[in-house]
């Protein structure tokens, strides 16, 4: 299966090729939903995709949005421009926007954004009558589903699904929340992710009564778990899967590295191993980044997907990356956490973390000092181990 990655910003890209993408979804600026992510001007967009070419992975350009009006007016000609820059593909999730691709783009291939909610082969079907490449399925979908609807359309239509990342409580991400709250519409970008909320419910009649209350904090009914399905990589694939997506644009570069880092272990694993049996020490590392309790979503028709608290946890925290390998036992960082002379963990792209110990701390000026604690702050540092560009420091949370 393909390993799909989420990019946000530039310094996401490279750590989703470095840690084993087979290919990026990525946005511009407009069209996408994801607003609020970093994106990428058409010249850096540009860019990402020769960047990415030039590594062997695939480029998939998200044209998600459920237009209005005024928003055709440029998107022939924007579709005009992502098709000269050579992209793999678009992602659409409105049969206007899909219809004007076809006009003005007609050999650019079509992936089905999860927002079009395909669901049955009925539906699946008419997009594959348009002439589309892949259907991202709807996230309510459990395997038994994909594994009937995968045997009824043809062999060369794609399946992608969902392994892993924040889920959206309303049915595959339409949502009026945000809309109803803040007038940022969620359906072209903007949203506010108000299911994070905290929430009360109170019985009409009763206006003298405080409201019904989960707990002292409020109830999270809105709220959904995140997605995990690093257990059951081999079950995607059994069902007919092609493609399983990592989501997260919006969430850091570490958090970029290790997650790809370790579905990528997973499925070098899968495709090594008679029985899918994943190792601790690879399925642990799902939990090294922040997360919302896991839970596998309605794979198994039991998706159990409300929380008690919006708040993410993680067992380990961002400390630096490398920015350059080491040279005369010296590697230059960029500081994410304060660190001072201690033991850190390292990631490294498929392999097992070694522990480092920092024995000193330069400035740039290459002046001793005892603590790297100015935000982003670019230091020198010697350690008992070589180290790489683009591996990252990080240390356990106590």
């Amino acid at each position: 299966m393909e390993l799909l990655a989420p990019v946000g910003d530039k310094s996401k890209l490279i750590m989703a090729i470095e840690y084993g993408a087979d290919a990026v979804y990525l946005a511009s600026t407009r069209f996408g939903l994801r607003t609020y992510a970093g994106n990428f001007e058409l010249d850096e967009l540009k860019w990402a995709v020769e960047y990415a070419h030039a590594h062997n992975v695939k480029v998939y350009v998200t044209v998600n949005i459920i237009p209005h009006e005024h928003d055709l007016a440029d998107l022939p000609e924007y579709i005009k421009t992502l098709n000269k820059f050579e992209v793999d593909a678009v992602i659409c999730a409105d049969l206007g926007v899909i219809s004007i691709v076809k006009k003005v783009a007609p050999k650019l291939a079509i992936h089905v954004s999860t927002q079009a909610n395909v669901t049955n082969s009925a539906a699946a079907m008419v997009y594959v009558k348009m002439g589309v490449k892949r259907i991202i399925l709807a996230r309510e979908m459990t395997l038994e589903e994909i594994a009937m609807l995968r045997k009824t359309i043809p062999e060369s239509v794609e399946l992608e699904a969902f392994c892993h990342g924040a889920m959206c409580i309303s049915y595959s991400g339409r949502c009026l929340l945000s809309n109803f709250f803040t007038g940022r519409d969620a359906n072209c970008g903007a949203c506010v992710q108000a299911c994070r909320w905290g929430y009360t419910i109170k019985e009409v009649s009763r206006k003298e009564e405080y409201p019904i209350e989960e707990d002292a904090h409020g109830t999270y009914i809105l709220n959904s778990k995140d997605m995990c399905m690093i257990d059951y990589l081999d079950k995607l694939q059994a069902a007919g899967i092609t493609s399983i997506k990592i989501e997260g644009r919006m969430k850091t570069e570490y958090y970029v590295a290790n997650i790809v880092n370790a579905y990528r272990m997973a499925l070098d694993y899968l495709s090594t191993h008679k029985t899918y049996k994943l190792p601790a020490k690879i399925k642990d590392e799902v939990y090294k980044s922040s997360h919302r309790d896991y839970s596998t979503g309605f794979y198994f028709n039991n998706p159990k997907q409300t929380l008690e608290t919006s708040t993410p946890t993680a067992s380990y925290e961002f400390v630096a990356v490398v920015l350059d390998d080491s040279k005369n036992g010296l590697a230059k960082v960029e500081m994410r956490n304060r660190f001072n002379c201690e033991q850190l963990e390292l990631l490294s792209k498929y392999k097992n973390n070694a522990i480092i110990d920092i024995q000193a701390i330069f400035d740039e000026d290459m002046q001793s000092i005892d603590e790297c604690k100015i935000p982003k702050q670019q230091v020198y540092i010697k350690t008992n181990k070589p180290l790489k560009r683009y591996e990252i420091l990080r240390r356990k949370k106590l």
